[in-house]
This record gives C-alpha cells, structure tokens and sequence, in this order.
C-alpha cells in the first residue's frame, strides 16, 4: 500500500522538460509536497519515505549518484579530499564505493531514467538506492517539491553553514511548504557580453562602463539596437537571446490556481522582440543553431549575446582560430536587467545509507570556501559562496582572455545578488518552450498575436492537461 502511494506522488510530479538544458514535457500534476505518505483512502500512515531515512543509522557501502554529464563527477575527482577513481563510472571514498549513473539529457533520457529509478527507490537493495541525484533549475521542483528530496536541514546542514551561499540558488530548490531541498556549488549570473569593435565603430568606446549607458534599460537597448541596425549590424543574434532576462525577471508563476498565467514581463519581451525583429535589429534563430551561432565570428555581425562565466568560457568557440573570442574581441557589462542560466543542484534522495558521507560532500563542495576558489582557479566555475567572489573580483590576475584581459567577476558579483526566483513552478521548462516557439510564428509573420497565442494554449495543454486555460 505504501509503495502505491508514494509512487503515485512522483508521478503526479514528475512532468518532462524542455532543452539542456532542455528536452520536452509530459504529463504530470502539480506536487502535494506532503511530508506525510497517505494509504489509497486518502488517510496517511504516520509514516513518509524521509522519516523512514531519518531512523537509519548505518551508513551504507555503495553511494549511488544520478546525473547527466561528467561535470560534478569532476568536480568530486578533482577537489573533494580521499576520492579515489576507479573506472569512468566507479570510484572510492574510503571504504565507501561511489557508483556514478550518467545518462544524457537529450530527449529527456536523464529525467526518464532517474523517475524509473525513484519509482523503485522504496523497494530497492541497499546497494542500488539513489543516494545523489542532481537537477537543473528548469525542472527543480518537479523533484524538490515531492517526498523523494530530503530536506537538507534533515541532512544536519543548518541555515548557518549555507549564510555564505547566493540566495536566488536557495530559493529554486525550495519546495512548496518553504523547506530547502537542495544545494549547489555554483552560482550562474549572467552578464551582456559584446564585441569590442562594434562598440568603438558605433557607441564610440568599448569600456564597459562606458558601454552599460548605452543598454542600460530596454528602452535605452532598443534605441541602441538602431544605432546597430544603421551600421549593419543585429544587437543580438535572435530574440531568443533576451528571452530570459524578461523570464527570471518575472512576478507571476506560470500557473496560478491551476490556471496558465502570463506575466506583464513576459509580454514585455513579445512586444520589444517583435518591434526589434520587424526593424531588422535582431533574428529569429533557435538558440544553439548553426545561424544563431554566427555572431561568434567577425562575418556574424552580431554586437552582443547574453550569457554567464560557462557560456564566455565554453560556448563561444574561443578554441577556434578565427573566432571574435580566440581573439580576445569580447567585453562584458551588465546589460538592462539581472538574470542567470544554468546551474546544477545537489539533492539528497529519502531512503539514503550514506546520510552522512552526503551531507559532508554537500558541505565540502557548496560553502567549503577553499575548495570553492579551488573550483574558481581549476575550472572556472562562477561559485556560489559569496566571500570566495568577492577576493576573486578584487584579484586584478582574475584577466578572461575572451574578454581581451578584462576581469568580468565584479560585474557578475553586481549583478548576481539582484536575481530573484521566488516564482518558480514545476511548470516552468515546458511553459518557457511552448511560449518562445509559439511567439516565434508571430515574430515572423507567420501567425498574429492572438493566433500564436492560441499554439502555445494548445501546446501547454498537451503536455499538462491539467491546466486550465484562461478565458478569451
């Protein structure tokens, strides 16, 4: 009877998403987030799958963790004390063997695999429950507001180990009754990044304070986006680009009440992006694309993309020889509004053995303030605790060469602690996907506002039926 129950929880949660992020959605519900496992009459058993871990004393043999790329497993290898490598999915930890489940986000594989396991997780060997799994902030609270995510307070980690950590990564894994439910070793503030010689051809300068005036808003942005225009260029390579700068700056959640909602900022962006695509200021690619990728080279004639330290690091073929970026022909300022993309967040699984051997690896590797300039140094990460940042931004070594020497972390450190997201709903990756497609019709001529308005209703409610759609 309890295993039906608790299955029944994560599948009325478990709702699929959209690209890398981020694959596409099925159908689900929105989360009970109970602490309490009720029988199929509706009556709970006094019992849940977190106050069962909380009497388990022994600390078990075999960590098992659930992600969709090598990344954390680097970062465990390379900077948490006593691991030991065994093999590209086995390692130690003492007497402890560290089994590592990688499965890749495309087409949703990693979600489809993990809620397969969680499903299973009540009845599972000791040596094969999911101690570790990990999630991105898109899909977060389709896990972090269910039973399966143990609250980290549980864990023994307390609101004073995690004073030092940026809040907005607090609040996306912050379930629906205010319980903390992950943690992560990295913040993603994102930043305005610009080619050098645009800037001097048409604002004059490439200062980035000098540069900032002149995107400073999205008034004074759009404004510049015809400065660009007259000279040949696109401000930014699609109106893709900005969409989540107006999406985390949001005041409304996707669904309220059960009924789709869209915030004023939202639309926001509809208006600005169509104005700027029917001016010739900017395009309609799909992020990722082979078109959408040509601004990182001189023919491109893109002035800037929006993006974090990943994206200026890894994403903007600064290993190409004859990219702006190989050639140090970036600068960074912060741009209208504060956002950020990206981010990877540690979760600890209820019916977990390695209760402590967790909590010390969720310790070391978010608030550890060595370890996390280690991270800095080694890898380039943006780290979520705020000290470590703050002596970065202050180091004058701390040069990008994609961003021709300049040290872009005191305008990552400015902008990060504006980012607010206390909006969120387990909604949110399907909704963001179905609405930028849709709007795309209407931004090419290919459907008026109402008629695109109408595709995403229709998309949102194929993939969570359960939504109602306001009235027309």
């Amino acid at each position: 009877m309890k295993k039906k129950s608790v299955s029944a929880i994560l599948a009325a949660t478990m709702i699929v998403t959209m690209l890398a992020g981020c694959g596409s959605a099925k159908d689900g519900a929105q989360a009970t987030g109970s602490d309490a496992v009720k029988d199929d009459a509706g009556q709970e058993t006094g019992t849940s799958v977190e106050a069962e871990t909380e009497t388990e004393s022994e600390e078990g043999q075999v960590l098992n963790i659930y992600c969709w790329n090598e990344e954390f497993k680097s970062r465990i290898t390379d900077h948490y004390p006593g691991y030991e490598e065994v093999d590209g999915t086995t390692g130690a930890i003492g007497d402890i063997t560290v089994k590592w489940n990688i499965t890749p986000s495309k087409d949703n594989a990693y979600q489809n695999n993990l809620d397969e396991a969680l499903l299973k997780q009540a009845d599972a060997a000791a040596d094969e429950k999911i101690d570790i799994f990990l999630v991105e902030a898109d899909y977060a609270l389709k896990y972090v507001d269910t039973d399966y995510a143990m609250k980290i307070a549980d864990l023994g980690i307390t609101d004073a180990d995690l004073a030092n950590q940026y809040q907005y990564t607090k609040e996306i894994v912050t379930d629906s009754k205010g319980d903390l439910k992950g943690v992560s070793w990295q913040g993603c503030p994102g930043l305005l990044v610009y080619r050098r010689d645009i800037a001097k051809e048409v604002l004059g300068t490439d200062d980035p304070n000098e540069v900032q005036k002149a995107v400073a808003d999205w008034e004074t942005f759009q404004k510049t986006a015809g400065l660009m225009a007259d000279k040949g260029y696109h401000i930014t390579s699609s109106a893709v680009d900005t969409y989540r700068t107006f999406s985390n700056n949001v005041t409304s959640k996707w669904v309220e009440d059960g009924k789709l909602n869209i915030d004023d900022n939202i639309m926001n962006w509809v208006t600005l992006s169509k104005e700027m695509v029917d001016a010739g200021q900017t395009g309609t690619y799909e992020l990722w694309s082979d078109d959408w990728s040509k601004g990182f080279y001189p023919d491109g004639n893109v002035f800037c993309y929006f993006g974090p330290a990943w994206f200026v690091d890894f994403s903007m073929a600064a290993d190409t020889q004859g990219s702006i970026a190989s050639q140090g022909g970036w600068a960074a300022t912060e741009g209208p509004q504060s956002y950020f993309w990206g981010g990877t967040w540690i979760c600890a699984t209820a019916g977990t053995d390695n209760q402590s051997l967790v909590k010390d690896i969720m310790l070391k590797l978010t608030t550890d303030e060595e370890i996390m300039t280690d991270i800095v140094v080694a890898d380039n990460d943006f780290v979520n605790n705020v000290p470590a940042m703050e002596k970065m931004a202050a180091d004058a070594s701390k040069a990008s060469k994609v961003l021709g020497g300049q040290n872009p972390l005191p305008k990552y450190c400015a902008g990060v602690g504006n980012i607010v997201m206390n909006s969120s709903s387990i909604y949110d990756q399907g909704c963001n996907e179905e609405f930028q497609t849709a709007m795309n019709n209407y931004f090419d001529g290919n459907a008026t506002l109402e008629e695109a308005l109408e595709l995403f209703y229709k998309g949102v409610t194929e993939k969570y039926p359960e939504i109602s759609i306001p009235e027309q």
